[in-house]
């Protein structure tokens, strides 16, 4: 027999195995799935065509009008929540962060679920012209496509097929889609802690990687350290000795808190951000930098924060006057044991589709949403149940798997099934 023919035996005994595995409503759940795949094509190309970048706030509106009104459809009970009191203030916070879209959904059972994703990109209006939605193989592209509208949409059509197949076992679903995630969730942060600790498990549907299959347990907290540096103007030609240089008092800090990184405790910090003066012939008054700062504990943005300080007696023009602030954008999502077991659970639906899902225990080195959702409980938190996707934050190359659609959709609907029945232990 040629090889290519034992290939498609071996491929299509495997499909068949695969098949049987299944019992006769995971076989119904996920023919309902299949038939969702272009519908949640459709969803994609309508979020993905409207510009939302994180201080849009007219593109905002329009992608959260969308989203409140596709959940509505599903029976929700759903609202929309502006920025309040506990607006968390950092140096980039815009006057006027979007608002978030929050949906319930009630059930017959007991079990409450949260799942979350965000509605805003990195990208500046004007960009979509360049790069509209359009499907190149197995390959979707778009502005935010993979982060994070996929998620948006996993999270409409999971609901959708919940639906479809007279799933209500669950106590509740709750949704909430924000739209400050880029700018570290300044708004949503509150939130997300308060419905983490109200719910049994919540889902982050943050993409997973289109080279690995995976779903996240661990993610680096988020950081800045900022320097303002006042010094005093004269003129560069003719009198630079009556100037205090802002820039060279700057420049003196960055050195001497250059070596603040620990490789072996998961603390990174690099300076990344600088700008100083006015004019070329005058001698600065004013500087700037900031440092982005990554951690894997808790503590770790606390021992950053006193060695910076401790570093900062130390001055090259003493009548400069130095103003630090330190900025916890995000904290690490740290793997627990409850997290680990439902993950394991997830690893075994992943399973029955014939697919293996791996277990990133390991931080990649972005921050997360789903961190704040855990802050405040032990239940289990899973970050990156959505679609494969590569090329976050890339204006040319930004797409999803056509592919991992179904099987991501499968996953989530298991999850939730079996929470709610009481088969995650």
């Amino acid at each position: 027999m040629k090889n290519w023919m034992i290939a498609l035996t071996l491929t299509l005994g495997a499909l068949t195995a695969a098949s049987w595995a299944l019992g006769a409503a995971q076989e119904d759940l996920l023919n309902t799935i299949e038939k969702e795949k272009s519908p949640y094509l459709d969803t994609l190309k309508s979020l993905v065509s409207i510009e939302s970048g994180s201080r849009d706030r007219e593109g905002l509106d329009r992608i959260s009008a969308l989203i409140y009104q596709r959940l509505e459809s599903l029976g929700a009970q759903v609202e929309f929540i502006e920025p309040g009191e506990g607006l968390y203030k950092m140096y980039d916070t815009p006057e006027r962060p979007g608002r978030m879209v929050k949906a319930e959904f009630k059930g017959s059972g007991s079990k409450k679920i949260l799942l979350i994703a965000h509605m805003d990109t990195v990208y500046l209006r004007g960009m979509l012209a360049k790069q509209p939605f359009r499907i190149d193989g197995d390959r979707a592209y778009g502005l935010g496509i993979s982060d994070d509208k996929q998620g948006i949409a996993l999270i409409i059509h999971t609901l959708e097929t919940l639906k479809k197949t007279h799933f209500s076992g669950y106590g509740k679903i709750t949704v909430l889609i924000n739209a400050d995630e880029e700018i570290s969730s300044p708004a949503a942060r509150s939130y997300f802690a308060k419905l983490g600790a109200e719910h049994d498990a919540t889902f982050s549907c943050e993409s997973s990687q289109a080279k690995s299959d995976r779903v996240a347990l661990t993610t680096a907290g988020i950081g800045a350290v900022n320097l303002n540096i006042t010094g005093k103007a004269s003129h560069a030609g003719s009198a630079p000795e009556l100037g205090r240089n802002a820039l060279e008092e700057l420049s003196f800090q960055i050195q001497q808190m250059r070596d603040l990184s620990d490789p072996k405790e998961g603390i990174k910090m690099n300076w990344t951000l600088a700008s100083a003066g006015t004019n070329r012939n005058v001698i600065p008054s004013v500087a700037f930098a900031s440092a982005d700062v990554r951690f894997m504990t808790k503590e770790g943005f606390d021992v950053v924060e006193k060695k910076v300080r401790e570093r900062l007696k130390t001055q090259q023009i003493p009548e400069a006057k130095i103003d630090v602030t330190f900025e916890r954008r995000r904290p690490p999502l740290v793997t627990s044991q409850q997290s680990l077991q439902m993950a394991q659970h997830a690893k075994k639906v992943y399973a029955e589709i014939n697919k293996e899902l791996i277990l990133g225990t390991v931080a990649a080195g972005g921050g997360t949403d789903a961190a704040f959702a855990a802050l405040n409980t032990e239940h289990p938190v899973i970050e990156s149940m959505g679609l494969q996707g590569f090329g976050s934050h890339s204006n040319d190359d930004e797409y999803i798997l056509v592919s991992s659609i179904v099987p991501r959709m499968y996953l989530l609907s298991r999850m939730i099934m079996d929470i709610s029945e009481g088969k995650v232990h």
